[in-house]
């Protein structure tokens, strides 16, 4: 059966993309952002994930006022890079997972959650600069990724609540999925950030640093900030953090910190990421007879011979 191992989020700057692409990764102004994900590339290495299930908002490139879906779920092959006014980013093309992801549809939408299917969609910097910070930039991306694509830019955006029980949705379905594959789900977007208007620049730390902590500890809390409450602390673009919602919804309510990045400023947002991982099921207990407990006295030799060890 397959199954989610991992969640992890990631701020999509666009700006990021281009330290990329024009190979200015180095500079000062943006070393600190990428030596952060130097750990998290290592991790995702080892993770080894058959699929990736990315959440993110789309940027009007697929999708303009004409059409806008509240979710959007990529189920074709293949996904086109999207050309953003400057051509098309110089990434790979995101391979799908088709199979898996008619599955999540089936599942999904029988759980009441109203998906809208793409067959043909292209993909921006929302999803493949995260894909650039977790994976580098190879030549191909080591394994399929399933776009959904979030409304977050046309009112009304999905509450965090929604989201967080999407994730939940997504999770049934991946489990009920009969090969046996690891999948590790992004949410992206975020932080603090106003990119227009008389607040325009804002970043707020000690609300992500607080969002953060309660990602892990405590999700529900986060999942009842309304819009406004989103938009007055974290910025009217800060409410794209509903999508790190679905990626904490998909796993166990305790989960592992792995690790944590945060820095000020990327362009005008507060970039913030986090790795959580499902806790892994002890080994079950052998059956039998307990075992007979040491008598008291070789209890007492071996501590003697332990304690003249370390004087010794």
């Amino acid at each position: 059966m397959a199954k989610i191992i991992a969640g992890v989020t990631s701020s999509h700057v666009p700006a990021i993309g281009a330290a990329i692409d024009n190979h200015r990764t180095g500079e000062p102004y943006w070393q600190r952002v990428f030596e952060g994900f130097e750990r998290s590339k290592e991790w995702i290495r080892n993770a080894k994930p058959d699929v990736v299930i990315g959440v993110y908002n789309d940027h009007a490139s697929a999708f303009s006022v004409e059409i806008i879906p509240t979710f959007a779920l990529g189920t074709a092959a293949e996904f086109p890079i999207a050309d953003e006014g400057w051509g098309p980013r110089p990434v790979p093309v995101v391979k799908g997972h088709p199979q898996l992801a008619a599955h999540i549809a089936q599942s999904v939408i029988l759980d009441e959650f109203d998906l809208t299917l793409c067959n043909k969609m292209e993909v921006d910097h929302g999803l493949t600069v995260p894909l650039n910070l977790m994976f580098g930039s190879p030549k191909a991306w080591p394994c399929p990724v399933i776009p959904l694509a979030v409304n977050v830019v046309q009112y009304p955006p999905p509450t965090g609540h929604r989201c967080f029980m999407l994730g939940k949705a997504i999770r049934k379905a991946v489990e009920s999925y009969p090969e046996d594959l690891n999948v590790v789900i992004f949410g992206t977007g975020g932080m603090s950030h106003q990119i227009s208007g008389q607040r325009a620049g804002l970043i707020n730390s000690k609300f992500d640093h607080a969002f953060l902590d309660n990602l892990t500890k405590n999700p529900k809390k986060l999942t009842k900030l309304s819009h406004l409450e989103l938009m007055r602390e974290a910025g009217a673009e800060g409410v794209e953090m509903v999508m790190w919602l679905i990626m904490r919804g998909a796993l166990d309510d305790k989960v592992d910190e792995v690790y944590r990045f945060y820095t000020v400023p990327a362009s005008n947002t507060a970039v913030g990421h986090i790795i959580l991982a499902n806790r892994t099921k002890g080994a079950k207990k052998t059956a039998g007879k307990p075992a007979k407990k040491a008598p008291v006295k070789l209890k007492r030799a071996a501590a003697a011979q332990k304690i003249q060890r370390i004087r010794s």
